[in-house]
């Protein structure tokens, strides 16, 4: 079963999630979505497993969302959002936990254990 996990190691929730991931005895590949930021086509795939919409995954609160004068009321193309959350992914709400075709965020990191 090949497991994936968006990970940033600064973030409390994700280690975590990985710590929950590796006490079940799964070894996720590490996607370190701010080195390496996903582009708007997979983004489009993840949130095809997780069921949402872009704007449900965007981290509002983040200081770069107040720069880019973001807010959840603005009204964008869903391919807008896409691309900017690619061009800025600090914005990407995470942990990400993709199984599958099964995908879910790690708040809490709990949830992980719906879809293994």
């Amino acid at each position: 079963m090949k497991v994936s996990i968006y990970y940033n190691p600064k973030c409390s929730k994700c280690r975590a999630t990985l710590t929950l991931l590796q006490e079940k005895g799964i070894e996720p590949q590490l996607l370190h979505y701010l080195e390496n930021a996903p582009s708007a086509e997979e983004l489009e795939i993840v949130l095809k497993m997780l069921g949402k919409y872009p704007k449900d995954i965007i981290r509002f609160n983040e200081e770069i969302a107040q720069e880019l004068g973001l807010s959840p009321a603005d009204e964008r193309a869903d391919s807008e959002w896409l691309k900017i959350i690619s061009g800025n992914p600090k914005l990407l709400e995470r942990p990400i936990v993709i199984i599958g075709d099964r995908a879910v965020v790690g708040r809490p990191p709990e949830r992980v254990l719906d879809i293994l």
